[in-house]
């Protein structure tokens, strides 16, 4: 064969090899793209959304807080109510000075409804507008966020901070409070959407938009005649608890993303939706300068090519299987190492066991120390979990703040050894962050495979078992025996 046809199959065979690599880099990295968008993104910017919310809220809260409390409100309410002009003005000046959309007061006593220009009207029992008022009255919370129309505003849809006012002994004077249009809220979201570069909308318990900052999912419409978001939302009204979860739906032939909450302060869902071919747009993006790149690369300097690809191959091998926070194995690399496990357990006919470990009350440390502070607690705690297990033990990041650790030659009593030994260190360990001394405790289900079981039940037990120790109150093993 001739130099230049050796030079030609080189470069034949490397660019050949060096296009198919970019292809399964590119499904490997969009597959990779999409669990974190569903697993992670998504959830994190609803949260992230939803503190947002909770912070633009606090001004109106503290505003309406201050009229509850405010002598002249509550002297001139025990004082008979004489002279209206003096309590609408006074109502007046606080919608100007905090620039409330409107504020109001309503008397226990005579059950009027003041707002900055007189009386508007006298609130019923009966009356299904004035249900709020009696609502208020009897509730324990000193204050509520409803959403109602605004008589006083032409039936505006309007976000009512309700505050009860109680006189200098304790009992009940009525209730005040400050609105904000929906309008006004609605520029919020328009920023929330710019900023987390999401699809942002809330929905109602009915299925109409009441929010949106997005054209595809206009204020009004409803959930019920959009194909693929309708079948989500039935399953979000049918869930109990959280109200919420992460979905994906085909739309225009291109495949949407979207994690849904309840927002108990407003009685609405909130949906934050991505689309998946416009998040995987820089890798597309990249896979294109790849295939460019190595027709160049690959004539000029053949070896200099291959040695560049084998980095970068062994990089991104690296990175699919490894979990870049703790770095601990992922779940990927658990379904490539199980297999093994279980043919090595069936030769050998010796016994697998499972313990599937959750951080008790890790939402509380995130909230406590923010995310990168919830960070640094799951990186030590993935150190103590490794420092605590034997070198033969699998233990990789199973998602969110779970762990799993899968020990081979391991009966019952030694892995529910292993496992306290485990809760022990944990809960004996302080992790400091920023000078914080931060105590941690964990519950851990243990579950041993049977002969013959496959994967899936032995998982579903260990994790049954763990979430039978948290309802046992947290910070301790419980092993499956069913």
């Amino acid at each position: 064969m001739s130099r230049h046809k050796l030079i030609f199959l080189i470069i034949a065979i490397l660019a050949t090899g060096f296009i198919a690599t970019s292809l399964v880099s590119y499904h490997v990295s969009r597959l990779s793209i999409h669990n974190a968008i569903v697993d992670s993104t998504l959830p994190l910017s609803s949260d992230n959304i939803y503190s947002e919310i909770q912070k633009d809220l606090i001004r109106p809260i503290f505003i309406s807080s201050m009229m509850a409390s405010d002598t002249f409100l509550r002297d001139w309410v025990l004082d008979g109510e004489a002279e209206v002009d003096k309590i609408s003005r006074y109502l007046q000046e606080v919608q100007t000075q905090y620039g409330a959309f409107v504020t109001f007061l309503v008397s226990d006593r005579t059950s009027n409804y003041y707002y900055g220009k007189g009386i508007l009207k006298q609130v019923k029992p009966g009356e299904e507008r004035d249900v709020w008022y009696y609502r208020v009255r009897e509730m324990q919370n000193p204050y509520e966020i409803n959403v109602d129309k605004d008589m006083a505003h032409a039936d505006a849809l309007t976000i009512f901070i309700n505050y009860r006012v109680q006189d200098y002994a304790g009992q009940y004077l009525g209730a005040v409070g400050v609105g904000l249009t929906v309008d006004s809220v609605q520029k919020l979201i328009s920023h929330y959407q710019e900023r987390f570069k999401r699809d942002v909308y809330f929905v109602d318990p009915d299925g109409v938009i009441r929010l949106s900052g997005s054209k595809q999912h206009a204020v009004g419409h409803s959930m019920h005649k959009k194909p693929g978001l309708a079948g989500i939302f039935q399953q979000v009204l049918a869930k109990e608890g959280n109200h919420g979860g992460s979905f994906q739906y085909e739309d225009a032939e291109t495949q949407q993303l979207v994690n849904v909450r309840y927002i108990p302060e407003l009685h609405w869902y909130l949906f934050v939706g991505q689309d998946e071919q416009e998040a995987t747009s820089d890798i597309r993006q990249a896979l294109h300068i790849n295939l460019l790149l190595c027709l160049v690369i690959t004539a000029i300097v053949v070896t200099l090519t291959h040695v560049a690809l084998r980095r970068y191959q062994d990089k991104l091998e690296k990175m699919a299987t490894t979990d870049t926070l703790t770095s601990l194995p992922n779940r990927r690399a658990f379904d490539v190492v199980i297999n093994v496990f279980l043919n090595e357990n069936e030769r050998a006919r010796s016994t697998l066991a499972f313990i599937v470990l959750d951080v008790d009350h890790f939402k509380s440390i995130n909230d406590r120390l923010g995310h990168l502070g919830g960070d640094h607690v799951l990186t030590q705690m993935a150190r103590t979990i490794k420092a605590n297990t034997r070198a033969a033990d699998f233990v990789c990041r199973w998602g969110g703040e779970e762990f799993l650790i899968v020990m081979k030659d391991c009966d019952e009593h030694n892995a529910m050894l292993l496992a306290e030994k485990i809760r022990s260190a944990i809960e004996h360990e302080l992790v400091d962050y920023k000078g914080t001394q931060i105590s941690m405790t964990a519950s851990l289900g243990v579950a041993v495979a049977r002969a013959g079981e496959k994967l899936e039940p032995v998982l579903e037990r260990a994790d049954q078992a763990m979430y039978a120790a948290k309802m046992a109150g947290r910070n301790q093993v419980s092993v499956s025996r069913t």
